[in-house]
């Protein structure tokens, strides 16, 4: 297990001549991913308009989440065969084609279909970059990268509703997914010279059929609960996701095929610990999908300001995590780790004491400075949690495995969120106030619960260091 901490790095460095092209192209795979999401996210109004069929408005959302986790596990089976370039190239192809599905889809049916298209090629993109990453870039760049490519989602909430919201005002949704489609292709065209080929490697790891099958229905499950107005089937679907998800750990820590890293099931590993730090400040995440609405109904602001207020969080946890790459000593990497959760919980804690009816101007701006706390508290801690799990091995294809993982493990953590947060916000119905303060609070006790998770994490890595005390 590799002990040293990575030695000071400069953003000229990792943006210089040497590596600005994998830079782009790691970066501009999340960002295609992220601006993706909140661009449909703001042109669906309009398209339901001409293709009709409301009744499956909140499909697209689902049928993209389902398919982007799905292909997200097997990311590392997919770089072990085709190595980074090819896997790249690989995962921008079904991207490429479920964009131009959904530009040209005459039907909303038809539109879901390019969703579930695009899904698969935005979670292979998604966990590529990190994984890629580590193979493409020396590790002292990696906390640098990790910032970088993290910050792309920021950048997609604040890019994607932007982008759309202008497309839909000029009627011409259409061609904001011909744009996406442009800029795949071109990041396509740069991809050869900035990562590195390998030859294909023919047989290798056999796929870990049982285990996806049991995670693909868990997150179909709890997927499909949180777009279900019933309270009773939505608490029975996300009751059977839960039971599959144990079904799946329990499958995985006794089968020779996996999706996630070996050491995710050793006593003696930090792995498991990393991942469910990484899953709690993934699915505080969640908030930003109600956010916009409650600044509306809570303090009538118009839907910019209220998008605006949505990002807050966003550009909280981008900003901190530029800044948070900088730490290098491993005390204070220890110290921002285990700060990370606390400060997301509080900053999500207080925004529910905030919540109010008929609020003003100046109760909005605390609102916005509460929720950008929220998101600072997972931009501090991020980039080392993402480090720390790419660093868990020396094993090459368990490293691979270890840093795809980090994508499957926020993309199952923000459904398992998303459900649960329509549960919170279903039990304040029909009140704003009480739904925005429950959604919040609930959020905050589960942010509260990673300072356990970060503290057994930096806990077991210390020991690995210095041996049992």
């Amino acid at each position: 297990m590799t002990t040293t901490a990575p030695s000071p790095a400069s953003w000229s460095e990792l943006l210089g001549p040497r590596y600005r092209s994998t830079s782009v192209v790691l970066a501009g795979g999340v960002g295609l991913h992220a601006v993706n999401i909140f661009l449909t996210t703001s042109l669906l109004p309009t398209a339901i308009g001409e293709l009709g069929r409301e009744s499956l408005y909140a499909w697209s959302a689902t049928v993209f989440m389902v398919a982007s986790v799905i292909s997200s596990m097997t990311v590392s089976r997919l770089l072990a065969h085709r190595g980074p370039l090819g896997a790249y190239l690989f995962a921008l192809a079904p991207f490429f084609v479920g964009t131009i599905i959904c530009a040209v889809s005459p039907s909303m049916e038809v539109l879901l279909v390019g969703r579930a298209v695009q899904g698969v090629g935005g979670g292979l993109l998604a966990g590529l970059s990190y994984a890629v990453l580590r193979q493409a870039l020396p590790e002292h760049l990696w906390a640098r990268a990790t910032a970088l490519v993290s910050a792309m989602w920021g950048v997609g909430t604040l890019a994607g509703p932007a982008i759309g919201g202008l497309f839909a005002q000029l009627g011409q949704w259409r061609l904001a997914f011909v744009t996406l489609a442009v800029v795949a292709a071109a990041i396509a065209v740069i991809a050869p010279r900035a990562l590195p080929r390998t030859e294909r490697v023919r047989g290798g790891e056999p796929v870990p059929a049982t285990s996806l099958t049991l995670l693909t229905v868990a997150t179909i499950a709890i997927s499909v609960a949180g777009i279900l107005g019933n309270r009773t089937h939505m608490f029975v679907l996300i009751a059977a996701g839960v039971a599959f998800i144990v079904l799946f750990l329990a499958w995985e820590r006794r089968s020779p095929r996996r999706v996630l890293p070996q050491s995710t099931y050793t006593r003696a590993s930090s792995l498991k610990w990393i991942y469910l730090t990484i899953a709690v400040l993934a699915s505080g995440t969640v908030s930003e999908a109600f956010t916009p609405l409650f600044g509306q109904r809570l303090a009538g602001l118009v839907p910019f300001a209220a998008g605006f207020l949505g990002a807050m969080m966003s550009v909280g946890w981008s900003v901190t995590m530029i800044f948070s790459s900088d730490i290098v000593r491993p005390r204070a990497q220890t110290a921002a780790k285990i700060a990370g959760p606390l400060v997301l919980a509080a900053g999500l804690l207080l925004t529910a004491a905030l919540w109010r009816e008929d609020a003003g101007l100046g109760v909005a701006i605390l609102w916005a400075g509460a929720l950008a706390a929220a998101g600072a508290g997972i931009g501090l801690a991020f980039p080392h949690l993402m480090v720390a799990a790419m660093r868990s091995t020396d094993d090459e294809q368990e490293g691979s495995k270890a840093a795809a993982g980090l994508n499957t493990v926020e993309l199952i953590a923000m459904a398992v969120g998303s459900a649960v947060a329509g549960v919170l916000v279903n039990l304040g119905a029909p009140s704003a106030l009480i739904s925005a303060q429950l959604l919040f609070l609930g959020l905050g006790v589960i942010a509260a619960a990673g300072v356990f998770t970060a503290y057994r994490a930096t806990r077991q890595v210390e020991r690995a260091v210095t041996g049992p005390s």
